[in-house]
């Protein structure tokens, strides 16, 4: 991916509790959530539920706790607990927009149960969210789920990272 032109990126990194969320902040600094979200961005077929490729995007990733992430889903959602990544979309074009929500605790209890490196659970959420912000969906459809999931694959592929999914 190393000849592929990245899109522009504003991004807004927001610590919800800083202090308390330190362990987390130090496995997910800036550089990193840029370079997981540019490269599901820039993926040639993440651009397939689009028009036409992301030029720019403007995206704030904020990291809650259990509180936070409970109240978002339920008001938005109507579901009464936290979830690990929750995102916002309000443009594709000419600018996407999108706001995601990762909430710290799901996804430290998610990689422990599954034995995932925390680092490597927050690249792959990232990539989840920022494809979801671009129009992808897996709740609707298997066929929309079985796409989503491989073009994650892909995607973490381009950044060293193996497949979420394998058990």
């Amino acid at each position: 991916m190393n000849a592929r032109a990245y899109p522009e990126l504003q991004l807004s990194l927001q610590w919800a509790n800083p202090k308390a969320m330190a362990a987390h902040r130090v496995l997910l600094p800036r550089h990193a959530v840029t370079r997981a979200i540019k490269h599901a961005l820039a993926h040639p077929l993440a651009g397939q539920s689009a028009k036409k490729a992301v030029q720019a995007a403007e995206i704030t990733v904020r990291v809650v706790g259990s509180e936070e992430g409970r109240a978002l889903n339920q008001q938005y959602r109507g579901k009464d607990y936290a979830t690990n990544v929750l995102t916002f979309d309000y443009a594709l074009s000419p600018v996407l927009l999108a706001d995601l929500v990762l909430c710290a605790p799901v996804l430290e209890r998610e990689a422990a149960e599954q034995s995932k490196d925390l680092r490597a659970h927050y690249v792959h959420l990232l990539v989840h969210g920022t494809l979801h912000a671009m129009g992808y969906d897996h709740e609707h459809s298997q066929t929309d789920a079985a796409k989503m999931e491989a073009l994650e694959i892909l995607i973490l592929h381009g950044l060293d990272m193996g497949n979420p999914y394998d058990a």
